[in-house]
């Protein structure tokens, strides 16, 4: 038979077949050193798994879940104001969604029609421009380049393209580049949206990983944002639930509401004991994700310090849980030092074409293990002359 052409829009699954290997690897006795899922090796709150627990022992809780409860509803909101400083946000601005992988397709299929223009960023996390071919879309990509600090760049996009564009997506801290952005980066931002009419969606996955500065923040704390956006809010890094997938499309309510009604035809919703899991973790303290910070970056220093003193350019690495890394030596070809690396020191990295054009000559690494292994991985970098 013949398949949907739709998979013909899709590249190669690059983290399953990293994966394979490793396996391969670990099979034949090699050590190995994998660096290229970001999933956390820190455990949840025990406060979040007790809750999840008890609320999976009720049997009522395990009837289909087609609402968002109120006390979810009411968590998201109270978490915004205590910790963004967001005040206002409503039930109607919140709809759950299993981890914005999954969130990301209805959104975008409610926002755009066949053929339409849209800004995503590049290099930029697949699913960004996944999810709009999917839905129908056209990727204008908009480059994250060391000229401009990996942020985007307003006064780089052609006025004609943006006039054209439905929506723009923005990921800061930034998947797979390590950027952080700055109240002015938001601010132009949110006038470039006002300008076009364009709607703004922010991946806020990371703003609990934030090295070197002030806290992480929100989007939709600045002034407009509300008026021409939405943000994912992932409880996965910050909590370490990446399994749960635990993750609120939070903004302005229409948008939201066109998202619902696509989710509900394919989504009976967020399992009971995961709403209790994540009110948990909202409502809970907070100490062990500051400890966590702390450890991500013992972590990034132990990478960026030991890579920069074996002769690589110091990676780029102000926030999430990745560093993004210039090829050594010149070289360019991301997929092939990927695999010449694996084979050679057991280090996997994920080459920074998968993450789009302007990825290629770098790659991304995972702060996924404790500071001891990762210089035992750049001492197997240094041996092998890499």
């Amino acid at each position: 038979m013949e398949f949907s052409k739709r998979l013909d829009l899709l590249g190669d699954e690059v983290f399953a077949a990293l994966n394979v290997r490793r396996r391969e690897l670990e099979a034949e006795g090699r050590t190995v050193y994998d660096l290229s899922v970001g999933t956390p090796d820190f455990k949840p709150s025990q406060h979040v798994i007790d809750a999840l627990v008890k609320s999976a022992q009720d049997p009522a809780n395990w009837k289909y879940s087609l609402h968002d409860k109120d006390e979810l509803l009411d968590a998201v909101g109270a978490y915004y104001k205590d910790r963004y400083g967001v005040d206002g946000v409503t039930h109607d601005m919140i709809m759950s969604c299993r981890g914005t992988q999954e969130g990301m397709l209805p959104l975008c299929a409610a926002l755009i029609d066949e053929g339409d223009t849209v800004l995503v960023p590049d290099p930029c996390y697949p699913v960004f421009r996944n999810a709009t071919t999917l839905a129908g879309g056209t990727c204008a990509f908009y480059p994250l380049t060391a000229e401009h600090d990996f942020l985007p760049y307003m006064a780089g996009i052609d006025p004609e393209v943006a006039d054209r564009a439905k929506y723009m997506i923005v990921s800061l801290p930034a998947n797979p580049v390590g950027s952080v952005g700055t109240p002015e980066v938001y601010q132009q931002i949110i006038e470039f949206a006002r300008e076009h009419d364009i709607v703004v969606i922010h991946d806020n996955a990371y703003s609990d990983i934030i090295y070197d500065g002030p806290a992480g923040g929100s989007f939709l704390a600045y002034p407009g944002a509300r008026e021409v956006g939405v943000e994912f809010l992932s409880l996965s890094k910050s909590f370490n639930v990446t399994g749960c997938r635990l993750s609120f499309l939070v903004g302005r309510a229409d948008i939201v509401a066109a998202a619902r009604k696509l989710r509900s035809q394919v989504d009976f919703g967020m399992f009971y004991p995961e709403q209790d899991a994540a009110i948990a973790a909202l409502t809970g303290p907070r100490e062990q994700v500051e400890q966590q910070r702390m450890w991500y970056q013992e972590r990034r220093d132990a990478l960026c310090d030991g890579l920069e003193e074996i002769g690589w350019e110091r990676p780029n690495a102000h926030g999430s849980m990745f560093v993004w890394a210039r090829l050594p030596h010149g070289r360019q070809d991301s997929m092939a030092f990927a695999a010449e690396l694996m084979e050679r020191t057991g280090v996997i990295v994920t080459p920074g074409a998968s993450f789009g054009p302007a990825g290629e000559g770098f790659c991304r690494m995972a702060l996924t293990l404790p500071p001891e292994k990762i210089r035992e991985a750049v001492a197997a970098i240094a041996a092998a002359g890499m």
